[in-house]
């Protein structure tokens, strides 16, 4: 029988909401009552001052987020009034960097302190830097509002460490073109490309080597031994659990080799392997647990036996079955049957 493995949930961390509920005020709105409508009135506290939040529940809202404010170009507007207040460990890492790189550095480094659904990378392209701020969510594909809102929310916090002389050179969203795009030339001083690989800041590479004036070396190390041990602590953010995380949102939809994965989650492929098997672990086992938990909650749902086996990255049903009946000692539509009965 299986011994698959439910991975915990991803977490992020309230900065991000607290600036979110400070940025609705501002825009003349009452952030409890759109969290409410938005979540089918689920109840919902006020952000915590410290604690985790779910990182899968942050979609109900950006996915209405539109007609909740009647804006189609919502999630810039709040992030026009959003306030790059430092407002953890990380902030304060950024700010203590010698320069833009360490900062950025920092932030890759503790990126999952924020949320587990991060797969940001710092990639050098000759004289431009670009900086991929992708956030994964299972079941939805990149979320419009929140990457252009956390577009904008970045292009400050950047602006902040260098004292305003951060400029980008382009924005990249994996989001399709809206229908307008005034707003979006407007507040990025640019036209974004859509329909890209990844959600992405574009800047000169050699701003990373500019000083920064709040630079305070001793200040910088303490805060990055602290947030080695906030990290440590989530273990429901570790490198495993992100790993089955991207790998459920990828199978069926794109390439889950070694290679693509560890490209996504900013390793080599050997150096992925490696932290793997210090773990006792592989690609092959954290995939299949993936696809063993896919394939029962699929079952569950009475899906058809094609479409179950596509969604856990079977292009053909012989191998599906085949696995399957390693997994549970029989083939699926005898489990399905006995869920049933149960």
């Amino acid at each position: 029988m299986s011994d698959a493995v439910q991975s915990a949930p991803l977490t992020h961390s309230a900065t991000l909401r607290r600036l979110l509920y400070e940025a609705m005020a501002d825009l003349g709105v009452d952030p409890a009552q759109v969290y409410q409508v938005a979540n089918q009135h689920r109840r919902f506290q006020s952000p915590p001052a410290d604690g985790r939040l779910r990182h899968d529940d942050a979609p109900q809202f950006w996915l209405a987020a539109d007609a909740l404010f009647g804006d189609p170009d919502i999630g810039l507007h709040l992030g026009e009034v959003m306030r790059p207040r430092l407002l953890d460990e990380v902030g304060y890492l950024l700010l203590a960097s010698r320069d833009l790189g360490e900062a950025l550095a920092s932030f890759l480094r503790f990126q999952h302190i924020l949320s587990g659904g991060f797969v940001a990378q710092l990639r050098s392209e000759g004289e431009r830097a670009r900086l991929v701020i992708d956030l994964n969510y299972l079941g939805y594909s990149s979320l419009r509002q929140q990457m252009e809102c956390l577009a904008l929310l970045f292009t400050k916090l950047l602006g902040f460490i260098t004292d305003d002389e951060f400029r980008l050179d382009g924005v990249e969203f994996r989001h399709a073109r809206p229908a307008r795009v005034s707003e979006h030339q407007r507040l990025f001083g640019l036209l974004p490309a859509f329909g890209c690989e990844h959600d992405a800041l574009l800047f000169p590479a050699v701003l990373l080597k500019r000083p920064s004036r709040t630079a305070n070396p001793d200040l910088h190390r303490l805060l990055w031994q602290h947030a080695e041990t906030q990290l440590e602590a989530l273990g429901g953010n570790d490198l495993v659990n992100r790993l089955r995380y991207l790998l459920g949102v990828r199978l069926g939809q794109a390439d889950c080799s070694l290679q693509a994965c560890a490209a996504e989650l900013g390793f080599s492929a050997g150096g992925l392997q490696r932290i793997l098997a210090a773990q006792g672990s592989n690609l092959r086992r954290v995939r299949e647990s993936v696809q063993q938990v896919r394939a029962v909650e699929l079952l569950r749902q009475g899906r058809a036996m094609r479409e179950v086996a596509r969604a856990c990255g079977f292009s053909e049903l012989s191998p599906f079955y085949r696995a399957f009946r390693r997994w549970y000692g029989m083939p699926p539509e005898a489990y399905r049957a006995r869920l049933e009965r149960a």
